[in-house]
């Protein structure tokens, strides 16, 4: 029992660390309000809600502008290998990149990459977090993530830094 109990504490103070650590994730700045904008102290303006872009878009904006990515592929809930597409608080659609700089197993990150799009900003940023708490637990698992207010784009760590970069920049 004491020792069940002492693992849950050392998961549960793993899991806050790793959540209040500083990351390599990447996020868009926040646009300024009205108010700070002109300079004044007005209540800032209510801004349209935009409706967040759907992963293949994304997706096609990176293969654009990255000429190694060669193949894109949708997925879908039938063919999800995390099973979380539509699933509350997870991606409302995903589409996988392969890259041809990376030899590797089909139709996963390890392929190239993968972008999930959320309903919020902060399921992304919670998405992120978890992967990576997995990557520095298990290295084996690491991979580049970058967040964009909703839009989480995942790159294989078969890549270099630099290349990791283009995907980040194109998704931008």
């Amino acid at each position: 029992m004491r020792r069940t109990t002492l693992a849950f504490l050392a998961a549960g103070f793993l899991a806050a660390t790793a959540a209040c650590s500083s990351s390599t994730t990447a996020s868009s700045p926040t646009a300024p309000t009205t108010a700070a904008a002109a300079g004044t102290a007005a209540t800032p303006a209510a801004a349209p809600p935009t409706a967040a872009p759907d992963a293949a878009t994304v997706a096609a904006k990176i293969k654009k502008a990255v000429p190694t990515v060669t193949t894109t592929k949708n997925i879908t809930a039938a063919d999800d290998p995390n099973k979380l597409l539509g699933r509350p608080q997870q991606y409302t659609s995903a589409t996988t990149l392969v890259d041809s700089r990376i030899d590797s197993g089909t139709g996963s990150v390890d392929r190239g990459g993968v972008v999930e799009v959320f309903a919020t900003a902060d399921d992304a940023k919670a998405r992120a977090a978890y992967i990576e708490a997995i990557g520095k637990a298990q290295p084996a698992f690491a991979e580049y993530d970058f967040v964009h207010g909703p839009v989480l784009v995942r790159v294989a760590k078969a890549l270099t830094p630099t290349q990791a970069a283009e995907y980040d920049k194109a998704a931008s």
